[in-house]
């Protein structure tokens, strides 16, 4: 029976892993694993997360650099948990540029929860355009009517930033061949993701890390097309107008005309 084996993984097949530093005993995230994950990490001796959101293995530090070396895996006595004894490399384990993601400390006076923890590297200086400043497990929720004029926005400010500090500024630094090579790379991953689904239904498995994973490739895929439209003076507008032309316009009389034009 494989150590694996042994332990309680969730109905989602997935088991809270812990990383704990090992000369200060301090704990510095929380994560999930999966089989795979934690047996990638035991091979590797370099920690080793699933990912709920995007529904894939996460290798920690492989945006950021700040990778964690394991040095024990443990568990507890319901084998239900795991415990990562590491050496956090660049001393930073919190996506907020923090030591550790538990920096909130509640006041008992005015029953708040208040940071405590100095941020030690500006989390745009670590992740460029994704960085997010907000606090673990907060959800930012959008509002979807305006996502595409605020990325219109966006991109357009790139095009004069930094490009050792950006991504966006340094795919229009590097032209409209490389922007193009990676809506190919993300348009192949969107229909990659899109048939693993449909596998995973006909399987009759849970769908939903799939599903997930359906989103994330389809979002990395609109978002490169948009910086491509950027790129050639046009907007993520200018395709929202296009289809607002179509409504009440039947799908075959729209195609028919374009064929008349060609």
């Amino acid at each position: 029976m494989s150590y694996l084996d042994t332990l309680n993984f969730n109905a989602d097949g997935l088991i809270p892993a812990i990383a704990q530093d090992r000369d200060t005993g301090r704990i510095l995230m929380m994560a999930w694993q999966n089989r795979e994950a934690l047996a990638m990490t035991a091979q590797t001796g370099q920690a080793v997360y699933f990912s709920r959101s995007r529904g894939k293995l996460w290798h920690k530090g492989e945006t950021s650099g700040h990778t964690q070396i394991v040095h024990e895996i443990r568990t507890d006595c319901d084998r239900d948990v795991i415990v990562l004894i590491i050496t956090q490399i660049g001393g930073i384990a919190c996506h907020t540029g923090r030591t550790s993601c538990f920096f909130e400390k509640l006041d008992t006076d005015s029953l708040d929860w208040v940071a405590v923890d100095k941020v030690i590297k500006d989390p745009s200086e670590i992740y460029g355009d994704t960085a997010t400043t907000h606090a673990p497990h907060t959800l930012i929720k959008p509002d979807n009517g305006k996502v595409i004029g605020e990325l219109d926005r966006i991109l357009d400010e790139r095009k004069t930033a930094n490009k050792d500090s950006s991504y966006v500024s340094s795919l229009y630094h590097k032209g409209l061949n490389k922007i193009l090579e990676k809506v190919g790379e993300e348009t192949t991953e969107a229909i990659i993701s899109a048939k693993e689904l449909q596998l995973v239904r006909a399987t009759g498995d849970n769908d939903e890390h799939a599903k997930a994973d359906v989103v994330y490739e389809v979002a990395d895929m609109w978002f490169h097309s948009l910086v491509a439209l950027h790129q050639l003076g046009l907007s993520g507008d200018d395709v929202l107008t296009e289809l607002a032309r179509r409504f009440g316009l039947s799908g075959i009389d729209e195609k028919n005309a374009r064929t008349t034009k060609g």
